[in-house]
Order: C-alpha cells, then sequence, then structure tokens
C-alpha cells in the first residue's frame, strides 16, 4: 500500500475557471501540496467570488495577466470547452506546464496542434484530465488485462448515465453547439467513457456507428448564469427564461471497433432520471470478464465460466503494484472521485519534479490521448450523419 504524501519542490498552479470543477481541481491540488496563487474566471467579479471561498489571493483580468505571474509555473485549464485550445496553447507557448479538462478541444485539427506543441516541448507537462483512469480497480483490471490473466479480451460494453438535463428547463452551456463536432453527451462524458475503454484494454478504437437523439429540441435558457449539476433544478419559469433551439445529443449509443478484433458497445445519456453520474464497463474475456461502476467505485466483479463469480473490494494488500499505488488507505476505509483528481494530480507533479529529469516516459493522459478522443468525437458526429461504419481518423495528422 501507498501512502498519502505531500509534493517538495512543486510549480506553483494558477487555475482557469471557477466552475463546478474547477474547484476540485484546487482541493486535490492542496492535498498534495501544490500552491495555488491565481484564479481567472468568466469574469472578475464572478472570480472574486469563487477565489474568496477558495482563499485564492489572486484573481486575474484575463490571460495575459496571469502569464506575467512569474511565481505560476503550472496552469489548470477548466474553462468552457471552447476556450480550451487558445488558452492550452499559450499557456505551453509560455513554457509552463498545462494539465488541461477534456475535451483538450473542440477539432481535431486544434487537437493535432496542441499534441505538436507538446511533443515540442517534451519537459513541459501536458496532461489532459481523464481522471477515472485514476480509480485504483481501473488500474487493477488494466494489470489483469495486460498480463494476460483474463485471457484474450473478445468485448467492452457498458455506459454514462447522468439526470441532471432530464427536464427542458434545465440549461448549461454545455447544452449550446461547440462549433466543432457539436456533440454533447458524447464529448462530455461518453469522452471518459472510451478513454477508460482504451485505457483497461490497451488497444484503440478503429471504427464507430453512431446514433445520437436530442430529446429536447427546445430549452429553456435561464437569463442568469447556470452551473454543471444544477441547470435550473426544473424549477425555471419562461418568465425568466429564453427558449432556445437545442441539437446537441442528449442521448448517444455507438458501436465500437476496436484494434486486434475486439468488438464493443455503449451509451451515454443525461436524461436518466436517479442516475446522477453513474459509469459501467464490462469487459469479456476468454478466460473471465469483469464489472466495475463508478458509483460503487471499491468493488470489482469478476465473472467465472468454471468456478464462483467473485467480488473484489479494493485493498492495496490483494491488488497490483500499479494498483496499489494509487490507493493510498487500507481496505475498507472508501476511495472515491475527489480522490481520482489527487492522484492523476500527484503523477502529473511527480514528473514535473523528478521524473522528467530522470528519463522517466509520462504516464499520464496526454496531448496525445486528448487529440485521440476528439478524433473519436469526429466519426461519431460523422457516423450519425451518413448512418454508417465510420472509420477514426489517423493520431498523426497535424503538423504544418
Amino acid at each position: 500500500m501507498a501512502s498519502p504524501w505531500i509534493t517538495s519542490g512543486a510549480p506553483a498552479a494558477a487555475l482557469i475557471g471557477g466552475g463546478f470543477i474547477g474547484p476540485v481541481h484546487v482541493e486535490a491540488l492542496r492535498r498534495i501540496g501544490v500552491e495555488v496563487v491565481g484564479l481567472l474566471g468568466s469574469s472578475p467579479d464572478r472570480a472574486a467570488q469563487t477565489a474568496a471561498r477558495l482563499a485564492i489571493r489572486t484573481v486575474y483580468r484575463d490571460l495575459d495577466e496571469l502569464l506575467r505571474d512569474e511565481r505560476v509555473g503550472a496552469v489548470h485549464v477548466a474553462s468552457p470547452n471552447g476556450s480550451h485550445f487558445e488558452q492550452a496553447r499559450r499557456v505551453l507557448e509560455s513554457g509552463r506546464h498545462v494539465i488541461c479538462e477534456k475535451p483538450l478541444a473542440t477539432r481535431a485539427r486544434e487537437t493535432a496542434a496542441l499534441r505538436d506543441l507538446a511533443e515540442s516541448h517534451p519537459s513541459q507537462a501536458a496532461a489532459v484530465n481523464y481522471n477515472i483512469r485514476y480509480y485504483p480497480l481501473c488500474h487493477e483490471i488494466r494489470e489483469r488485462i495486460a498480463s494476460g490473466s483474463l485471457g484474450r479480451v473478445l468485448s467492452v460494453t457498458g455506459s454514462y448515465v447522468q439526470d441532471w438535463l432530464l427536464f427542458p428547463t434545465d440549461f448549461n452551456w454545455r447544452v449550446e453547439r461547440d462549433g466543432g463536432t457539436n456533440l454533447r453527451a458524447v464529448a462530455d462524458i461518453g469522452t471518459h467513457w472510451m478513454d477508460l475503454a482504451q485505457f483497461l484494454v490497451g488497444v484503440p478504437i478503429e471504427a464507430v456507428f453512431a446514433d445520437l437523439a436530442p430529446f429536447h429540441p427546445h430549452r429553456f435558457k435561464p437569463r442568469g448564469p447556470s452551473d454543471t449539476f444544477t441547470g435550473s433544478s426544473g424549477t425555471a419559469t419562461r418568465a425568466n427564461t429564453l427558449e432556445v433551439e437545442v441539437t446537441t445529443d442528449d442521448h448517444a449509443a455507438v458501436l465500437l471497433k476496436f484494434a486486434s478484433g475486439v468488438r464493443g458497445a455503449f451509451h451515454v445519456s443525461q436524461v436518466t432520471a436517479g442516475r446522477k453520474n453513474r459509469l459501467t464497463i464490462e469487459i469479456a474475456a476468454t478466460r473471465g470478464a469483469v464489472f466495475w461502476d463508478s458509483e460503487s467505485p471499491n468493488q470489482l466483479w469478476l465473472g467465472s465460466r468454471t468456478g464462483p463469480n467473485q467480488v473484489l473490494n479494493r485493498d492495496p494488500a490483494l491488488l497490483g503494484p500499479l494498483a496499489a499505488a494509487i490507493s493510498h488507505y487500507p481496505g475498507g476505509h472508501a476511495e472515491g472521485f475527489p480522490d481520482t483528481f489527487k492522484q492523476l494530480f500527484a503523477d502529473v507533479y511527480g514528473w514535473i519534479i523528478s521524473g522528467r529529469q530522470a528519463g522517466r516516459p509520462a504516464s499520464f493522459p496526454s496531448f496525445a490521448d486528448g487529440h485521440r478522443e476528439v478524433c473519436l468525437c469526429e466519426a461519431i458526429a460523422s457516423s450519425a450523419v451518413t448512418e454508417r461504419w465510420t472509420e477514426v481518423a489517423s493520431d498523426r495528422p497535424a503538423a504544418g
């Protein structure tokens, strides 16, 4: 079992974006001893309120002011998706490390450019926050597949479902078209599922067949701000909203072909009542099967044809070395969502402090991974229009 640790010599960080996920970054950074010195928000007034709540001393007026702050060595980008490309690009070009929320950008040509830029700055960390990889039992699945103990992987299936956009009066900036793939449920939560599936199996998705459904062609947009997972709580009235057309997906179902012949299927929904934030994934292989549920993250179901099925409770004494390394508490002491951010950031800042000088390859989700996910989104958007199998574009195109 590993144990909680505090970094020494980590660069100070600044945060862009004070919505739902930004404060999660701040809490996780402080847990590993990284100082958060400043915040850039959607407006100075809103940012000042968030900064006061999070005890962040500096509020920046704009990105230029943030990049002039010589205390800042790393920047966490947790702003709306359409801002990611320009912000991540400028942070990298300033010589700083960057940890970006997903999706990395809204178009593959942008993510390819960011990937190339990151590769041209190999001493700077360039990470994408695919935090779900960092549940210990997800690492355990990956280890078991890589070792061959489950046999040859046959299929990968699952879902990611939420209910916070169930009502037509629920609204958030994610509902609006992004000018790229114009996906919502797929881009917001489906990318997490696809990243996890590829991480666990160890091979990429090569082709997709998708069906998308916007169940609410019109929604009622509040005349003021609306935060993630709050929407309007179904209480908005026509008096304080604006009726707007919506074309982004509330639901999507996608068939998958992985490299090496693995087959898959998943669905995503943000209109499934009672499911607050549930990712499930099941992997069938020739010697067994595994099933994991993010709402019960400390349990892993192990299926057998020739013996009894089992449930493995997260306990570092029972896990492989990679999974045990990110399991900081003994069995019976639950670890969950906030811990995944801590573990991902510990991976990133550990590499910054010592791994890069030692020549250790980065193990955190990279800008290349972020690019692959946007290529997948573009293939899914195209498949939904053509109603046929669509190959995922090559990882490589970009430069020039």
